[in-house]
């Protein structure tokens, strides 16, 4: 997974963080978590806070 794959990391942090609400979680911990899956396999150099909500936003969705 690379960084533009939002709805694919999204659904990874649903299956791993099933309790967690995303809107409640820092940038910075969030950046780590997605960094820390399994499949993911990108630069970090090349995510921004546009990135970070983009995952948030579809991470609240795949939740609901």
């Amino acid at each position: 997974m690379k960084w533009t794959d939002t709805i694919d990391i999204a659904i990874e942090l649903v299956d791993k963080f099933p309790n967690v609400d995303p809107i409640t979680i820092r940038f910075t911990d969030l950046m780590q978590w997605v960094m820390e899956l399994e499949e993911f396999d990108d630069d970090p150099d090349r995510c921004g806070e546009r990135i970070l909500e983009a995952i948030q936003m579809a991470w609240l969705e795949e939740k609901d």
